[in-house]
């Protein structure tokens, strides 16, 4: 793509009132953009295009570009429109593609088989090791782990394929001159190293409320499937599940708790027809043919998490047998146990530094997947 080309991109993006069908549609009746613009300059007749949209396109705003110009010209930073043959074609699929994706890392990783980790913002300790658990796994598999840099899920999500070193791909919700959340600078400098950043919106957008579900549908393209680890009923992860769902890819969901309200999303979707998942095998095995051209690297072994330490008291392994891998509060450990508040919140403590047990929100807590014994059956005047 040569620099006129590549500036009638850029300004195509920024014309008022257009989405992204409008803008296929106008690609499917001209040649390029340039050919648009100039059409329009001589005549627009049956375009169907809002007053707005046609003045822009017949005295384009230049200097509106000169941020993603400036921008392109970084080492490492590319600009990929619909029908070059960077762009992913699982995405050509969805009835909506973005027209063009602006990417700051590997374009080739694009087109790798991926799979989107999601899941809540803020999910129990026990969901975001699964998640990191699993991105790992599959990305020892050659699978790529898209997700969209947020914290929570995404993040685990992202973390374990780089545990891996394997691929990972970051949607975001703005232009790629800034991180959203800013605490994932870090993380997503990591990502660009080893994977991509990927965006339709140009340099220069802020995070708005009406862009993560335009970047879900991204999420789910890019995929071959979804997979939910833990999701409230009213999530955005549901929206990006529905869109995979609509685009004709596999939807999985992992079950918890019947008491964790994180879980409900996740068995709302096995409800509907998602694949219940209890590992990462499951996901391989369901998209089966799909991945078969992977490289052959089996799954990691999980070492089993140990039983509890012989040196703790009888007070400990009561309260280790009052608990599960659901969420509870202190008073109902109280209640369970018999045992006094001081002794089992000291005690919690001394465990969550242990990594035996989680803080969830609300003041409450879990076991880790870390803990082996036996649950529920250690202490007196179980519910």
């Amino acid at each position: 793509m040569d620099e006129k080309d590549r500036r009638y991109w850029l300004a195509l993006q920024q014309v008022p009132g257009l989405g992204a069908r409008t803008v296929g549609r106008l690609l499917g009746e001209f040649e390029s953009p340039r050919e648009l613009f100039e059409r329009v300059r001589k005549s627009a007749p049956g375009l169907n295009l809002k007053t707005e949209s046609l003045a822009w396109l017949r005295s384009p705003d230049w200097s509106a570009i000169s941020e993603g110009l400036a921008w392109l010209e970084q080492p490492g930073h590319h600009l990929i429109p619909i029908g070059s043959s960077r762009y992913p074609d699982l995405l050509t699929r969805i009835a909506d593609p973005p027209p063009l994706l602006f990417l700051k890392g590997d374009p080739t990783l694009l087109s790798n088989p991926q799979i989107a980790i999601v899941g809540s913002r803020n999910p129990s300790h026990a969901g975001r090791q699964t998640a990191r658990e699993f991105g790992r796994y599959l990305a020892a598999t050659g699978v790529g782990i898209t997700s969209g840099l947020a914290t929570g899920i995404d993040a685990a999500g992202h973390q374990g394929a780089l545990d891996a070193d394997g691929i990972t791909i970051a949607v975001a919700a703005t232009g790629l001159d800034r991180v959203y959340p800013a605490r994932h600078r870090r993380l997503a400098h990591c990502i660009a190293e080893q994977g991509a950043l990927v965006s339709e919106f140009p340099p220069g957008t802020p995070a708005r409320r009406h862009h993560f579900p335009l970047r879900n549908r991204i999420i789910s393209g890019l995929s071959l499937g979804t997979l939910v680890v833990e999701a409230a009923k009213r999530s955005g992860s549901l929206i990006t599940a529905r869109q995979a769902a609509e685009q004709g890819r596999e939807v999985f969901a992992i079950p918890g708790s019947i008491h964790n309200p994180l879980a409900r999303g996740c068995h709302a979707l096995i409800r509907q027809g998602a694949k219940l998942v209890e590992s990462a095998q499951d996901v391989i095995e369901e998209l089966g043919p799909l991945l078969s051209h992977l490289r052959g690297t089996p799954l990691p072994e999980v070492d089993p998490p140990s039983d509890c330490p012989p040196e703790w008291d009888t007070e400990y392994k009561r309260l280790l047998g009052g608990m599960g891998f659901e969420p509870l509060s202190i008073d109902l450990l109280i209640q369970r146990t018999g045992l006094t508040a001081e002794s089992v919140s000291s005690m919690l403590l001394l465990l969550e530094l242990e990594g035996y047990v989680s803080p969830s929100p609300g003041g409450r807590y879990c076991l880790t997947g870390k803990y082996h014994g036996e649950t529920g059956g250690d202490a007196e005047a179980l519910p």
